[in-house]
Parts: C-alpha cells; sequence; structure tokens
C-alpha cells in the first residue's frame, strides 16, 4: 500500500485526483503500478486501476491476471471492478472507502456479486487513514479554489 500511495502523490503532479495501484504477482513480486491519469492524459479510462491493470497485462503478455492482487489507495469505481472482474484479478486490497462511486462495498459491490462468474476477494480498509488524507486535502483545495 506505502508504493500505491507513492503513485498517489505522483498524481499530483498533472492536477489528477490522488489515487494510486499496484499489481503483485502471486509471490508479491510488483508487475505494475499506475495513478490516475486523466488529466494527463485526457483520457476519463485512465484511473489507477485501469492504468496498472494494462501495465500488469502488457508485462506478462497476457491479460489474464490469474493469480494478482490489486492493491489500491481508493474502492475501486464500477468502470474500474469491471476491469478487475474482466482481467480475472482474484484479490483486491484497497485504502480508503469511497462512500459516492465504490464498487467494492460501500455503495455496490460488484467485485463479489454473485450473479457475476468471476469475483474476487476484497480486503478493504488498508491503511484508511493515511489513504483518505490526500483525498480529502485534494478536494478541500478544489472546493477552496473554487470560491
Amino acid at each position: 500500500m506505502r508504493l500505491a500511495l507513492a503513485e498517489a502523490e505522483l498524481a499530483l503532479g498533472s492536477g489528477d485526483v490522488p489515487v494510486g495501484a499496484v499489481v503483485l504477482d502471486r509471490d508479491g513480486t510488483v508487475l505494475a503500478v499506475g495513478r490516475n491519469e486523466r488529466e494527463a492524459h485526457g483520457d476519463p479510462t485512465a484511473h489507477a486501476e485501469v492504468v496498472a491493470i494494462r501495465r500488469a497485462a502488457q508485462v506478462r503478455g497476457d491479460w489474464h491476471l490469474d493469480g494478482t492482487t490489486l492493491v489500491v489507495t481508493l474502492e475501486p469505481c464500477v468502470m474500474c471492478a469491471g476491469a478487475i472482474l474482466a482481467a480475472r484479478i482474484p484479490r483486491v486490497v484497497f485504502g480508503a472507502w469511497d462512500e459516492k462511486a465504490g464498487a467494492a462495498g460501500s455503495v455496490h459491490d460488484l467485485l463479489r456479486d454473485r450473479a457475476l462468474p468471476v469475483r474476487a476477494e476484497v480486503v478493504p480498509g488498508v491503511l484508511e487513514a493515511e489513504c483518505a488524507a490526500p483525498l480529502r486535502a485534494f478536494f478541500e483545495n478544489a472546493r477552496a479554489s473554487e470560491l
């Protein structure tokens, strides 16, 4: 999670929401990292999770990411949960809850939805306060700038 937090901090350089993600192989080796790059690339799909998943698939040479773990600083949204399931990532660890758009147990629970053919184990709240702090500061600063 500390590596994901470092990635989240780097997202601030481009004005992106500070979210970071890491994909780990079965043995804990880092396959890929990602951070929000929506502002940096003008790409609405460039969430930290999607960026990390794309990079991990490139490293593996296969979009099937069986046996991996995705670690992310913020609870995945619906789009990212879909990408996680499509990539067959069996385990997701996240820090802060997203009470507005989360899809791993707060608003929705797509990652564990029994109606879907693929599910993932979810480990929430890891370093939750540390993951929530930069997000809170980012949005407080954004609101202050609008005044």
